[in-house]
Order: C-alpha cells, then structure tokens, then sequence
C-alpha cells in the first residue's frame, strides 16, 4: 500500500516497520465500506471500472473481468484499488479567464492537457466562474455532461463540487447523448464536457455549436500537435469550432499554462 501525491509517493508500513501488504480480506472490507455495505448497488459503476462516493472522491477497481459478449458486464477477483481525492482550488481560472470571457462574448474552449496537470480542476473552476458571474459580467446558464463523475462529483445526485448557481449536471451521461440532450431540454448557454475524444462525439460538438451555445471541453495530449494528430480533432479544427487552445503543461502546481492560441493558431 503506498500514497502517491504531489512531488513523489511513500509506502505504508505497519508497526514493525515493514511495508504494508494488502490482503484480499483489505479490498473486500474497503469495497464495502466505501459502498456503504452494499456493494450490489454499485454494479453498474464497477463495470465501469470506477465509483464515486460521498465527498466526489473516485475509487478506481481493477480485476477479472466479466464479458457479455463485447460488452463489460461486470468485474470480479477486486486486485487493486485507486482512491483518488477529489480537491477544488478555487480561483485557479483567474490567469486565462480574460481569454475566454469578454463581456457578452465567450469563446468556444479546448483544454490541452498530460495526464494529471490539473485540466479537470481547471475546467471545473471555468464553469463555476461563468455560472456565477462577477462584479462586472453576469452569470451564464452552464450545462455540465459529467461523463464519470469528476467535474461535479456527484452523489447520490447531489454535486459535491462547487460548479456555480446556474449549472446544471447530467451525470453518469455519455458525452454524445448528453450534449444533445442539454440543448434540447435546458437551454444552457454553455456546455462543458471533459475527455474529449471519440468519433461519434463530432456530430454532438456540431449540434452545440450550431444551437448557439458555446463550448468548454478538454482533451489528453502531451501537446497541441499530439491532439491535433487524432481524426477527431483534425475535423474540429478544419471547421474552426475552438475560439482558444489552452495547453497546460508539467509544472509544480496544476493548471501551469504552457501557452495559449486563436483559432488560427497563433498566440493569444
């Protein structure tokens, strides 16, 4: 067992200064207690390969699993488990929020990020920002499809994250049918998703856009050449959906900004 956390990882030890090795009878009991000891409720979220509890933390399953043809249908032989802490820092859109907010205008957003440098927290506090507004902008009706339950955090419906006043979550939704799903029956006038990436969420972008909403979202890569590389991302970029690029980079905090871009490329 060990924790891993900004600037390395340490392993636990028990008592004689051995480190701590997990037993089968260590998961089971884990299982259930962050299930609240009723682990067949959490069927659906363990095919997935994840649960989210009370708090927004995520815990993440690996093990055997159980196929239904092609289609996961569930997950057995629990050998390792994930707690990811969920933390909110507010504040931390202030730096780019003058490039992706002007008065009335608000441009269509895409997040460039590595793995864990903080493109989640960041788009989390975009939302919140733009739904409650400041002193000098008003608030904005923000439609949230939280795909895996990250940016909001959901429990038992309820967001345990702070994403403003005028946002509302679709959660547990895939991000195809869930962007078409906001237009059609909450009338945001932003729409933010995170992750990205599969073809068939194109044809969702194009309805968001040509709604009149507007877009936030976020993609992995190591650099706008590695997103741009994707077919998905060729075809966005082609019809010119994204107003901005913000790619973030390694650095010792999350969301370090490495650079932003226009949509013609160059830097803002």
């Amino acid at each position: 067992m060990f924790l891993t956390y900004d600037g390395g990882e340490c392993f636990l030890r028990s008592s004689g200064q051995e480190q701590y090795l997990v037993t089968r009878e260590d998961l089971q009991e884990t299982l259930e207690y962050v299930t609240g000891y009723s682990l067949y409720a959490y069927e659906e979220e363990i095919r997935q390969g994840f649960l989210s509890v009370q708090g927004g933390h995520r815990v993440g399953v690996t093990g055997k699993v159980i196929l239904d043809g092609n289609r996961i249908r569930g997950m057995k032989y629990i050998s390792c488990i994930n707690v990811r802490l969920a933390h909110q820092k507010i504040g931390c859109a202030d730096e780019i929020m003058p490039y992706i907010r002007q008065g009335d205008w608000v441009a269509n957003t895409l997040i460039v990020s590595p793995p864990r440098c903080g493109k989640t927290t960041l788009l989390r506090d975009i939302i919140r920002q733009l739904s409650n507004g400041n002193e000098t902008v008003s608030g904005m009706t923000v439609g949230v499809v939280d795909e895996r339950s990250e940016l909001a955090g959901c429990y038992q419906g309820v967001p345990q994250n702070d994403l403003g006043m005028r946002t509302d979550v679709l959660d547990g939704c895939p991000k195809s049918e869930g962007m078409q799903m906001l237009i059609r029956s909450m009338s945001p006038q932003v729409v933010a998703v995170d992750e990205l990436g599969r073809e068939d969420d194109y044809h969702a972008v194009e309805s968001v856009i040509h709604s009149g909403c507007k877009l936030i979202a976020t993609a992995h890569g190591n650099s706008m050449e590695d997103v741009l590389s994707q077919p998905l991302f060729q075809k966005l970029l082609a019809a010119r959906v994204f107003e901005r690029y913000i790619v973030l980079g390694r650095g010792s905090y999350a969301g370090v900004v490495e650079a932003i871009y226009d949509a013609e490329g160059a830097l803002c």
